[in-house]
Formats: structure tokens, sequence, C-alpha cells
């Protein structure tokens, strides 16, 4: 059983830096980017970035597989496909926003995201609130995030039309 929650572990680490990884190669040249953008006072600086996505990776890892490693269940199964389909959004954003640049898609995308991340915390929450807790910062960052995506699309319309 000790080998299967390793196992568990693994996969759920695997699976969010995969997504992580898919999100930096379209990410690759948004330090530079980020820094030419008209920016709001309360913006970040560009190096923030990394490693609050790193941490937040780590956590949603673990959330997801505190859910994992309890006995299946409707419950279970709806709260996995929520997990699964922020976190595709959330690989998808890096793509819409830093290469393709549309500011509007990619903020429409961000909402929805947001509304992921909150349905998906619900469902934690019913099955074990410490997995839930482990992905409100998630929630935070992202809330914060929206509110960026949403301002630099504003005050940069010829870069992010």
């Amino acid at each position: 059983m000790k080998v299967k929650k390793t196992i568990g572990l693994l996969v759920s680490l695997l699976v969010c830096y995969g997504v992580s990884a898919i999100g930096a190669l379209a990410s690759i040249q948004a330090q530079s980017f980020y820094g030419q953008l008209a920016q709001p006072v309360w913006a970040p600086p560009p190096w923030l970035f990394g490693p609050v996505w790193t941490v937040l990776y780590g956590l949603m890892a673990l959330a997801v597989w505190i859910i994992w490693l309890n006995p299946p269940s409707p419950e279970r199964k709806k709260a996995l496909k929520l997990f699964a389909i922020q976190l595709v959004l959330n690989g998808l954003w890096s793509w819409l926003f830093f290469t393709w640049r549309l500011g509007l898609v990619a903020f429409i995308e961000i909402v929805l995201l947001g509304v992921c991340i909150l349905l998906t915390f619900l469902a934690f929450k019913k099955i074990k609130p410490l997995a839930a807790g482990l992905l409100f910062p998630y929630l935070l960052w992202v809330s914060f995030a929206t509110c960026l995506n949403f301002s630099l699309w504003q005050r940069n319309p010829s870069i992010l039309g």
C-alpha cells in the first residue's frame, strides 16, 4: 500500500509539473514581454512569477494526491474531473496570453479557470478540507492574476488586442 501511495504522489507531481512545463514553453520570453507592457503600480516584478507558480503547482499536486487517496466515490470522481479541467485551463492560459497575445481571450479563459478552481476547491472541501486548504493560495493567486490580466489587456490594446 505504501508503494501505491508513493507512486500516486509521484504521478500527481509529474502531472502538475508537466502542465507547468507546457505553460513554461509558452512563457519562454514572458519575462521580457511582461516587462514591456504598461503595467499597474500593483503589478508584481517578473521574477516573482516563477517561484510563486513552483510552490502553487506543488500544493496542487499534494491536494489532488490527498483526494486520490480517498476511496473511490462519485464525489471523488467529480473532484478529480474538476481538477483535470482546471489543470488544462491553467496550461492553456500562458499560450493565450504570452504566445498568441490574445488579451481578451486570455481574460475570459482565466475567469473560467478561476470558476473551475473554486468548484474544485468546494469539491475537495467536501472530501478532505486539508486538500481544499492546499488549493486556497492557488485560488487567491489566480484571482489576483485575473485582475492583472484584465488591467494589462486594457492598458496594452495594441499588443494584447
